[in-house]
């Protein structure tokens, strides 16, 4: 499968300050295969490394970090010899082992000739755990996520709609295929952009073991709540994890620690909804006071939404088929409300955005805000053709920016200063 990482990585091994590499994301978002492919293609060789599946690799990294002693250990491991600029070494799951992530400082340091990339799943849970630094400064950072709607839709041949989307957005024109795309946005909520569920269904179109494919991926990530923290800590992460539906069920779409158990609070699960951040299964949107630059200084820790970082896995946890999803007046308004609000933020994050949302003394709400180069941009979503907005109508009388985006099931179009555009064109922002 295309992925618009393949081009951040060609764009890493051209940079004449190239420091190591580490691609972090959820469990099983493609970023092994990613990796493994563009080595293929752009080196002589390349020398893998698995520090899950090895047990033996972690001893390399216990006598010192000195890299060059490292590589030629990894060279006897592996049979194959190390040739500069010419070889890559490829870390996987390097979560396992904080040693080796603190090694990439040396790498960087003493033998930058050597291109490294590192890959894990759970990096951000990994970090400090066994008290070893992390190397700031001394790597590059990338953020891997399933496929949005615009590789999906390479994925199942349809690479020509994206430049018609493209079209229809510049122009705020309508789109002659609308209706084809929107039921392509459906069938995307029910798969999501997990790979290896995504190739099942493009191959076979069952939506049961599409189903079953997406639980197990569920279950994988349940296990590594087991497997990365204290017996305690993995009961109030998988706690926390499974009140996701239902948080977003509610009206209110803001995290309610009472949802997971009657009595909770942040003192008791806050760490739990971190570790969930941290290993990128779920993605937050934090409250703010102001549409003004910067939003961080106007948003509110204490105040957010929690997302599922795949639609289909969350189909998956709500017991959704696709054909609720294809007709989706059968689904309850307020979850549906939810499953739109789910798309856009994974739509947002995917394309490199930090979405807030806005609320005033608890009168008005607009789902998202996002900043735009200097300017702030509100985008309300709607599930249905229903765009009536009283809150978007009060933020832009509050805050004044340049122009509002308006993200629902209609056609495109531009009206009074708002940029309407249906779901399947939120890549394009």
């Amino acid at each position: 499968m295309e992925r618009k990482i393949d081009l951040k990585l060609k764009k890493w091994i051209k940079s004449r300050k190239r420091l190591p590499l580490i691609v972090q994301g959820a469990r099983q978002v493609g970023k092994t295969f990613s990796i493994l492919s563009f080595g293929r293609k752009n080196f002589d060789s390349m020398l893998y490394f698995n520090f899950e599946s090895n047990r033996e690799l972690h001893n390399i990294f216990e006598r010192d970090l000195s890299p060059v002693r490292i590589m030629k250990e990894l060279s006897v491991l592996s049979g194959e010899t190390l040739i500069k600029g010419k070889s890559l070494i490829f870390f996987d799951e390097i979560q396992a082992c904080s040693k080796a992530i603190t090694a990439l400082k040396y790498f960087a340091e003493e033998t930058p000739e050597y291109p490294v990339i590192a890959a894990g799943s759970l990096l951000g849970v990994a970090i400090n755990r066994d008290g070893n630094s992390y190397p700031v400064g001394k790597v590059e950072t990338l953020n891997m996520y399933p496929l949005d709607f615009e590789e999906y839709l390479w994925a199942i041949g349809q690479k020509e709609a994206t430049e018609l989307i493209l079209d229809s957005f510049t122009s705020f024109s309508s789109c002659s295929l609308h209706d084809t795309l929107m039921d392509h946005y459906r069938t995307y909520l029910f798969t999501g952009g997990m790979p290896q569920v995504l190739s099942e269904y493009i191959v076979t179109k069952d939506q049961l073991m599409t189903g079953i494919i997406k639980r197990n991926i569920n279950n994988a990530h349940i296990a590594d709540m087991a497997r990365y923290a204290g017996k305690s800590e993995t009961i109030r992460i998988i706690s926390a994890y499974n009140s996701l539906p239902a948080q977003l069920a509610k009206e209110n779409h803001k995290f309610q620690y009472k949802v997971i158990k009657s009595g909770a609070r942040a003192a008791e699960y806050g760490s739990a909804i971190d570790w969930l951040k941290a290993s990128g299964i779920v993605l937050s949107c934090h409250r703010i006071s102001s549409g003004k630059i910067p939003l961080t200084a106007n948003s509110d820790p204490e105040a957010f939404k929690l997302y599922h970082s795949d639609t289909g896995l969350l189909t998956a946890m709500s017991g959704l088929a696709e054909k609720n999803l294809l007709d989706i007046s059968t689904v309850d308004s307020g979850f549906k409300g939810a499953l739109a609000e789910n798309f856009a933020e994974v739509a947002l994050t995917a394309s490199g955005y930090i979405p807030f949302y806005w609320e005033s003394e608890g009168r008005a709400e607009v789902d998202f805000v996002i900043q735009i180069n200097d300017s702030v941009i509100p985008i309300e979503v709607k599930s249905s053709d229903n765009v009536r907005s009283r809150s978007l109508n009060e933020y832009v009388r509050r805050f004044k920016p340049p122009f509002s985006y308006r993200v629902s099931t209609r056609n495109f179009g531009n009206e009074n200063n708002i940029r309407s555009i249906p779901f399947y064109s939120l890549f394009c922002i």
